[in-house]
């Protein structure tokens, strides 16, 4: 514990924190963001019995509808605006990286560089509108045909329900969309990410008050409740170890003489992280089968017949929907591994710098090398994040929990904070470099 509050402090050095103005301000924007994305997760629906909800909420917390509620941070229990949370963003993202590896035209606008980028941002939330759009009617027929015993979840349902359900959830999963990018661009971490994690987090304290609760009335025992919770902290432990881990591959730099002096000669290392996705992978595989499921579930069994029979066939914690999943899981993370690691570009740029990866000839040979590495890295990485994410599916399938619990919950809420830390740290850095920098051309003007 020593050595890990000593690295903590050396990786956060708080007299340097409490200099760095621009950082402080991009954290204090972050959490204004945030805070205004949890208080629009309490605006509800115009027209939703909040009774109904809150008891389908009760009923169904278990299940499909407990995972994605646990991912908007509870406003699909409460049926607010936010319902959606960011899920089109996420599956229109996925769609257009597809299309960037199968389509001429998006590889090249890919290839393009800056202008390319905002092309195909610009594609993503157009694609973002039409997935919100589709799914957001879908939740409005399926609300209403939704009962309870205090009757229908729909106040007064019909055409003008239905518009007013699109147009409102779409406005809003927009306006979130907007906020993650202003996050990311204006604040600090990843955007998307942060507000999936913020969801997650804001639901812990509620889930372990209901767990206490369980144990008080009987529905699990003590032991079991601490089990749990001694396996989540194992799974904890397990996820930084693992999302820390790195192979680090060793360049040299040929001696060259400029004159009489002579240049060069050092080494360094190529760092390749096991696991280079983070929680990508699983959010996707997470977004293509909740969603549609979901709705098949608001349905209530009124909907059309091949939505039932999908929503009995991939019933959460069964084996189709398992293997489905873990199945997705390594499928982006060999998949999303080949974007942001590209072998060939590597080489080529260590060629093009005079390094080189001792035993292997520059180019050709050295991309093959790279990419023999990250292959079996990737086999590795794909493998850990199955494990963390099938390991709480079979408890659930087993134990048939009342309340959610799920290795994407758990990757979220450790690799998110892990990568943010991460960020801060190069912000304090890049502050310490610029004040040194200053320093010295102080020291430099007053010699002169």
């Amino acid at each position: 514990m020593a050595s890990a509050a000593e690295q903590l402090a050396a990786n956060i050095n708080l007299k340097a924190f409490s200099k760095a103005e621009d950082l402080k301000k991009r954290i204090w924007f972050t959490i204004g963001v945030l805070i205004v994305y949890r208080l629009a997760t309490y605006i509800p629906l115009p027209g939703i019995n909040p009774a109904v909800m809150a008891e389908f909420a009760r009923t169904h917390g278990g299940g499909i509808f407990g995972m994605v509620d646990m991912f908007s941070g509870g406003a699909l229990s409460r049926m607010s605006i936010m319902a959606l949370n960011i899920m089109p963003y996420i599956s229109a993202s996925i769609i257009v990286q597809l299309m960037t590896a199968i389509a001429p035209q998006f590889e090249a606008l890919k290839k393009e560089g800056e202008s390319g980028r905002r092309k195909l941002n610009q594609y993503t939330r157009y694609l973002t509108v039409l997935i919100a759009v589709l799914q957001s009617y879908g939740a409005a027929v399926g609300l209403e045909s939704l009962q309870g015993t205090a009757g229908s979840a729909v106040m007064d349902p019909g055409i003008f329900f239905r518009l007013t359900t699109v147009v409102t959830i779409v406005g809003a999963t927009l306006f979130l969309m907007w906020l993650g990018e202003q996050i990311t661009g204006r604040g600090i971490g990843n955007g998307i990410s942060l507000v999936i994690f913020a969801g997650i987090v804001a639901n812990l304290p509620s889930s372990i008050v209901n767990a206490l609760e369980l144990g008080r009335t009987g529905a699990l025992s003590y032991v079991f409740i601490l089990f749990i919770l001694a396996f989540s902290i194992a799974m904890i432990a397990f996820i930084v170890f693992m999302e820390r881990a790195q192979r680090r591959i060793f360049i040299q730099y040929p001696k060259r003489q400029v004159g009489n002096k002579m240049f060069g000669g050092e080494s360094s290392h190529l760092p390749i992280k096991l696991n280079s996705t983070g929680v990508i992978p699983p959010i996707f595989a997470s977004s293509l089968l909740l969603l549609p499921l979901s709705l098949a579930q608001l349905s209530g069994g009124q909907g059309p017949e091949w939505l039932q029979w999908i929503l009995g066939g991939l019933h959460h914690g069964g084996v189709v929907y398992i293997a489905i999943y873990l199945f997705l899981i390594v499928f982006f993370a060999f998949f999303y591994t080949s974007i942001v690691f590209n072998p060939q570009e590597t080489a080529e740029n260590l060629k093009k710098n005079g390094g080189f990866v001792p035993g292997y000839r520059p180019g050709v040979n050295t991309a093959n090398y790279l990419d023999s590495v990250v292959t079996r890295l990737t086999v590795i990485g794909a493998a850990y994040l199955a494990f963390v994410c099938a390991v709480p599916e079979f408890f659930y399938s087993a134990y048939s929990l009342p309340f959610y619990l799920g290795g994407t919950t758990f990757l979220i809420a450790v690799s998110v904070p892990m990568d943010t830390v991460a960020q801060i740290h190069s912000h304090l850095l890049a502050h310490q470099y610029e004040g040194l920098l200053k320093r010295t051309r102080l020291t430099k003007g007053s010699q002169k």
